[in-house]
């Protein structure tokens, strides 16, 4: 018993030396990311996180990375652009759209029937980003990602089919420009983020909201309404996510570790997030069709009642562009130009 606690007592010993001259290495920077859902969720636990480690990793554990999810550092959901501009946070994933009117070019990825996949439509913001936004709406932060989530679902207490069945529904709308759409199509859209959607479904307060089916295990929802309708493979909205670090943060770290954040962001990462996020509509579907739920997918027929009905909107959102100095038919031709080329 002696030999082992001086054997144990040597190796300690040993360790502490040879860690020594790495200790002035170890986390020498820690950076809290801060975000609107529960760890659980499928882009904390299969995105975020996943760049997190491999960011902890590729310093050799030189960055430590903090995670606060469900808005863990305090405020709501659309002040997370301002946390991590100011410093509060230092790194954020937050919606575009939760500061109306803020990142209007980016809401182009948003319009009706515009996105073709998440992965591609993932990589054609990642390049109309890096061509227009990064020195002019993102130019406060370090972009580190920018993505879409898969093809967005109505999900609503009685069943939607035709556009004439929007009509008078409270539905919880996620940006402006889904507000816009919904507006257009009959509905009465109310604004609020994610997080928000199952207790205003319990208390009435919204008839059905429209999310992705990634989202919908996590909130429960086949358990709060039992119609859901898909727009027959093509994607009648969807959303566009920031993933951004402070500025003087990013400034601040030394090259080797700057080169670590940037060979783990970029056009790959916002690819594979946007993948991974469509990824998990599936199982997610499948919660409601176990639920017994009622999937409604649109004919083609159908749909084109809907495409018919929600053209004025993209008219409607390029003339409200053009009015802020921007050209907004040139906007949404780079933007469909960039899809198409990233979905061949």
């Amino acid at each position: 018993m002696t030999f082992m606690k001086t054997a144990l007592r040597s190796v300690a010993t040993a360790a502490i030396l040879a860690g020594m001259a790495a200790t002035a290495h170890a986390q020498e920077v820690t950076l809290k990311l801060h975000q609107f859902l529960p760890a659980q969720a499928n882009v904390p636990k299969l995105v975020l996180d996943v760049w997190a480690d491999k960011v902890e990793a590729d310093s050799n554990g030189r960055i430590k990375i903090d995670r606060f999810p469900s808005m863990q550092l305090g405020g709501t959901p659309p002040e997370l652009i301002n946390q991590v501009i100011d410093g509060v946070a230092d790194i954020v994933w937050t919606v575009a759209g939760y500061t109306p009117g803020r990142f209007p070019q980016a809401e182009v990825f948003e319009l009706p029937f515009m996105m073709t996949n998440a992965e591609a439509t993932s990589r054609a913001y990642w390049d109309y980003a890096e061509a227009n936004l990064l020195d002019t709406e993102f130019k406060d932060f370090k972009t580190l990602g920018v993505w879409v989530h898969g093809p967005g679902v109505i999900h609503s207490k009685n069943p939607i089919t035709s556009v004439a069945d929007l009509n008078g529904v409270k539905l919880r709308a996620p940006t402006r420009t889904t507000t816009q759409l919904f507006t257009a199509l009959g509905a009465t859209p109310i604004g609020m983020p994610v997080p928000a959607i199952p207790e205003s479904l319990s208390k009435g307060v919204i008839d059905a909201a429209v999310i992705p089916w990634e989202v919908t295990a996590s909130l429960k929802m086949s358990e709060l309404v039992g119609n859901h309708t898909e727009f027959g493979g093509e994607s009648l909205y969807t959303t566009s996510f920031i993933f951004a670090m402070n500025k003087d943060k990013y400034e601040a770290l030394p090259d080797d570790l700057k080169a670590v954040i940037d060979n783990n962001s970029g056009l790959e990462f916002s690819a594979f997030a946007g993948k991974t996020q469509a990824a998990g509509d599936a199982p997610s579907r499948e919660v409601a069709v176990a639920a017994g739920n009622n999937i409604i997918t649109l004919t083609p027929e159908q749909l084109e009642e809907w495409k018919t009905a929600a053209a004025g909107v993209e008219a409607a959102w390029i003339d409200s562009l053009n009015k802020t100095g921007l050209d907004g038919q040139a906007v949404v031709d780079q933007a469909r130009a960039l899809i198409e080329k990233h979905s061949n």
